[in-house]
């Protein structure tokens, strides 16, 4: 991810921060006053939400942390790290305690009171978070035109993004279930519905949670660049009248930095001192083309 991708992920970052502040604050408000266990659990949530993101905000900056003898390449990959912890609070904090809050509702039921209020603070964080989610689409719009979002999901490198957009996401789908949840309680007089609205809210949070844990692992395993942006670069390397043939080309995703190995039969020079050249003259171009292709190698070979 280049750094206009790391600009675009902080702003998504700030967006959601800012929204699940206000919203957290005003499902407290409207918990303690209506009685809703769907709307405690998303109270809960938006907290988690707030945590979630000041984490990611300290992964980032920890990944600039530069190179060093213990860390030759850098500390990008840093950021894989904070975003499986916010993965793993999104499933526990977030999914796990609002399934606990529901079973433990429908096993004792609460009656409700005030659900007007509830139901004009659920509308309004939905408001609210559908600009937040806006937001987060735009960038990933910005940084990957011409994919669906669920094509974007599975290549992207960028786990800041990927997991604000998925917290928005489970947070939009949440809101609309509470919503629907506190409705039904509110028209029916049971209480049933709120209960099975909060333990909704979990299962789907937690459901969430692992499709980006999933991703996130695959990151801190090692995984190479976008698909369509590794075909780019093979082809790049390929086209250079300093390379003959093209035997092997490794990209790995390092934060948002990229590492790029290169095997290849270099065209007939001379002397040592000119494929050296001509090798510089190949890295040079191709860091040009991809600033964020910070560690070029570069192995010359016959077969």
């Amino acid at each position: 991810m280049s750094s206009t991708g790391t600009e675009g992920s902080t702003r998504a970052i700030l967006y959601a921060l800012g929204a699940n502040g206000g919203i957290a604050i005003a499902k407290y408000a409207a918990a303690a006053y209506s009685g809703s266990g769907a709307m405690f659990a998303e109270a809960i949530h938006s907290t988690a939400d707030c945590a979630n993101q000041l984490l990611l905000l300290l992964g980032m900056k920890r990944a600039k942390a530069g190179e060093s003898v213990e860390h030759p390449m850098g500390t990008e990959r840093v950021a894989y790290f904070y975003s499986m912890v916010v993965a793993l609070l999104l499933f526990f904090v977030g999914g796990a305690y609002s399934a606990y809050e529901g079973v433990h509702r429908l096993l004792h039921p609460v009656p409700m009171s005030n659900a007007g209020v509830a139901l004009a603070v659920l509308a309004l964080s939905m408001v609210l978070e559908a600009i937040s989610l806006r937001g987060a689409l735009q960038e990933i719009a910005k940084l990957s035109p011409g994919l669906s979002f669920l094509q974007w999901f599975r290549q992207t490198r960028e786990s800041e993004l990927m997991v604000v957009a998925g917290e928005d996401i489970a947070a939009l789908a949440g809101l609309t279930l509470a919503f629907a949840a506190v409705l039904a309680a509110w028209l029916t007089g049971n209480p049933l519905f709120d209960a099975l609205g909060s333990l909704c809210v979990g299962v789907m949070l937690m459901g969430v949670a692992a499709a980006v844990l999933v991703e996130v692992k695959a990151m801190i395993v090692g995984e190479s660049a976008a698909p369509e942006l590794r075909a780019d670069i093979e082809q790049f390397v390929a086209s250079q009248p300093e390379v003959d043939e093209v035997f092997r080309i490794i990209t790995l995703a390092w934060g948002t930095q990229l590492m790029i190995a290169v095997k290849a039969r270099m065209a007939h020079t001379d002397t040592a001192l000119q494929m050296v050249d001509a090798i510089n003259a190949v890295e040079a171009r191709m860091q040009l083309r991809w600033p964020q292709a910070r560690y070029v190698f570069f192995e010359p070979d016959i077969k």
